[in-house]
């Protein structure tokens, strides 16, 4: 009997495609390079660490991801479409639909519950008050804050309202979640379980890419991309993510 060959497994879809970005910054008669051509492609259930020191270019690459900004040339790809020519009400949703951030200073509405503040994504793209609660209910489940819904964040820990940013930013079931510098306001022993949680969401098939300046905190992720003076210098798969808990709590 002659056996089919075995296949190796499809790659999977790239998410995100970057073709070589440029932005630039005017500043009086000259202009500031912040990215000076990048190329990057992101296959959906990445987890990628974006690194660099402060003025490599990663923040502003982060912003582009992010639909945040435009870029000054260069084409992007979210999904297969094309970002960078989009109208700033289109960019909007995209935005609100297809992408969600975490950041380090979390950015919760002071005197608004959890739930509330999980949910408030879900008001921008008309979904009913009903379902709104239902789904922040369970995203917030989901980062262990079942009991914690009706809290407003100054009764909540650090570790805690990051949680919350974490529950808000995956509450629209967004294609792709963009953490800029997330444990950047935390100790070191909430730093790891934040880490943990983003690495089991990323198990789950959720697409992330992270900025951070801390290597303990790259560890988590499954590969590492390196910026200075808003290149790419290196772009590499990292095979001790699965240890990183040890690393950083170690």
């Amino acid at each position: 009997m002659v056996q089919e060959p075995v296949r190796a497994p499809e790659p999977a879809a790239p998410l995100v495609r970057a073709q070589e970005l440029v932005k630039e910054y005017p500043a009086g008669e000259t202009v500031v390079p912040a990215l000076r051509g990048v190329s990057i492609t992101i296959a959906a259930g990445e987890f990628v660490a974006v690194m660099g020191p402060s003025g490599s270019g990663k923040s502003t690459f982060m912003n582009l991801l992010g639909c945040l900004d435009r870029p000054t040339s260069g084409r992007y790809w979210l999904g297969g479409e094309e970002i960078s020519t989009l109208s700033g009400d289109q960019l909007a949703r995209v935005r609100n639909r297809q992408i969600g951030f975490v950041f380090q200073h979390f950015n919760l509405l002071a005197r608004t519950s959890a739930l509330d503040n999980v949910a408030l994504p879900l008001l921008y793209s008309g979904c009913e008050a009903a379902e709104r609660r239902a789904r922040a209910a369970r995203r917030l489940d989901q980062v262990g804050l079942a009991e914690r819904m009706d809290h407003q964040p100054s009764q909540l820990s650090g570790g805690q309202q990051q949680r919350v940013a974490i529950a808000r930013a995956l509450v629209n079931d967004p294609r792709l979640v963009l953490a800029d510098e997330p444990t950047g306001a935390l100790d070191t022993h909430t730093s790891v379980e934040i880490m943990a949680l983003l690495q089991s969401l990323n198990r789950a098939g959720i697409t992330i890419v992270l900025v951070t300046h801390e290597h303990d905190i790259a560890a988590y992720a499954g590969r590492i991309v390196s910026f200075r003076d808003g290149r790419i210098t290196e772009d590499r798969p990292n095979a001790a993510a699965e240890a990183a808990p040890e690393i950083a709590a170690g």
